[in-house]
């Protein structure tokens, strides 16, 4: 159903590998099918916890409309891209998850999607965390994609250097 990586010498092989890119990294693309079924990526903050990635939103827009319609979707990361100009190249590591997203409905399923995003960006600032989330927790839109396929690319040089 999904596809292999084409050129598999840069192919990350390990899971465990893709996921500490995806623990890394601090943003990624969501990519759905927006408006007319034109593709719609949009820069976003996430966390993940077991086999699960987790948005947070406002409860209105193009995002959502987008989700309503159609609930798969992918997400990538980049974790390196670092550009070598005299080796007419970039070192680089990215992961693409595909899966579905559903959106949470309950105010214990919206807290701690807040909370997770806390300790990933806020970490030296949750004692104020709780007060946070429960000003903002009727405003938000939580969401969890699983993650039904995870692939992971690299700079040969990496692959090479593993």
């Amino acid at each position: 159903m999904f596809r292999e990586v084409r050129r598999n010498k840069k192919q990350i092989l390990s899971r465990e590998v893709c996921e500490e890119i995806l623990g890394k990294a601090t943003s990624g693309v969501l990519s759905l099918l927006g408006d007319d079924d034109y593709p719609y990526g949009v820069p976003m903050s996430y966390a993940v916890e077991g086999n699960s990635i987790y948005f947070h939103c406002a409860p209105v827009g193009h995002k959502v409309d987008a989700l309503k319609k159609h609930d798969k979707a992918s997400f990538t990361v980049i974790e390196t891209d670092q550009v070598v100009p005299e080796e007419y190249t970039t070192y680089f590591r990215s992961v693409i998850v595909f899966g579905k997203v559903r959106f949470l409905e309950k105010d214990e399923d919206k807290r701690k999607v807040l909370m997770l995003l806390a300790q990933k960006y806020s970490a030296d600032f949750m004692a104020g965390a709780g007060k946070e989330i429960e000003d903002k927790l009727k405003g938000v839109c939580a969401l969890e994609m699983e993650m039904e396929h995870v692939s992971g690319k690299e700079a040969i040089e990496f692959a090479e250097a593993r």
